[in-house]
């Protein structure tokens, strides 16, 4: 993946950085789209390092600022990464009607913008990888998880409507479906919900994958790399879950 250009929304915490950070890494040009200001100093960092990822703050609800940020990178892109996301706890009767437009907004809408934008761009010379976050909770029903799972279902359905739409282009289109990942999603939800039990509750979502733990950002980042390299070039219109046997192995 040398010199290849891959863009990374979402790049600026979690499984975007661990994404960001390996990429640059294998020595290819990253480019990270994020609200987060902190994506200035992850990028002088790694240029610091040596490595190649510029910091492009960007709001990809908005179709104009995702169209801008797209078209501000030169040239060609090989590989697309839609990470970015956001997430809610509750059913539907609990689910307000702002909430359920802001999932809409940035899961939904932002992956549309963003791969909308960089179509063209891949296109060129041969095509290039689109790869979309997803989540077991795209296929599997998930307690108090009602807006979450319908944009990550919605994730699912338009990685399979791109990859066959595009595979004559040259252009591959997958997505990875999580199970529980040890994010400072997860630690900003557990300090909120459960002050002073952080620990006993950290261990209890924990076990519910049948491993005995959550996953690491960087675990996901290594499969993304995988299937975005040349040594994922067999795969298209796949699903491809990582959660410590939370599908499979669930009893």
């Amino acid at each position: 993946m040398k010199d290849k250009v891959i863009v990374i929304t979402g790049g600026a915490s979690g499984i975007g950085l661990a994404m960001v950070k390996k990429f640059a890494k294998e020595q290819s040009h990253v480019y990270f789209l994020d609200l987060n200001d902190a994506g200035n100093e992850i990028s002088q960092e790694l240029a610091a390092e040596g490595q190649k990822a510029e910091f492009i703050k960007c709001n990809i609800a908005s179709t104009s600022e995702a169209e801008q940020a797209i078209q501000s990178i030169p040239g060609k892109i090989d590989v697309l990464i839609n990470n970015a996301g956001v997430s809610h706890v509750g059913n539907l009767e609990n689910t307000s009607e702002e909430d359920f437009d802001r999932l809409f907004q940035v899961n939904v809408k932002g992956m549309f913008n963003c791969t909308r934008a960089a179509l063209p761009k891949i296109k060129q010379d041969g095509g290039g990888s689109i790869l979309n976050m997803a989540s077991v909770a795209a296929t599997i029903g998930i307690p108090d998880r009602f807006a979450y799972s319908m944009t990550k279902g919605a994730a699912y359905s338009m990685t399979l409507s791109i990859a066959r739409d595009y595979v004559q282009d040259g252009i591959r289109c997958n997505c990875i479906s999580p199970g529980r990942v040890h994010t400072p999603f997860v630690d900003g939800f557990l300090a909120k919900n459960y002050p002073g039990q952080e620990k006993e509750m950290f261990e209890k979502l924990s076990a519910t994958q049948p491993i005995g733990r959550m996953g690491t950002p960087e675990e996901i980042a290594e499969l993304a790399y995988f299937i975005s390299s040349d040594a994922g070039s067999f795969f298209t219109g796949t699903d491809i879950p990582i959660d410590g046997g939370f599908l499979g192995l669930k009893m």
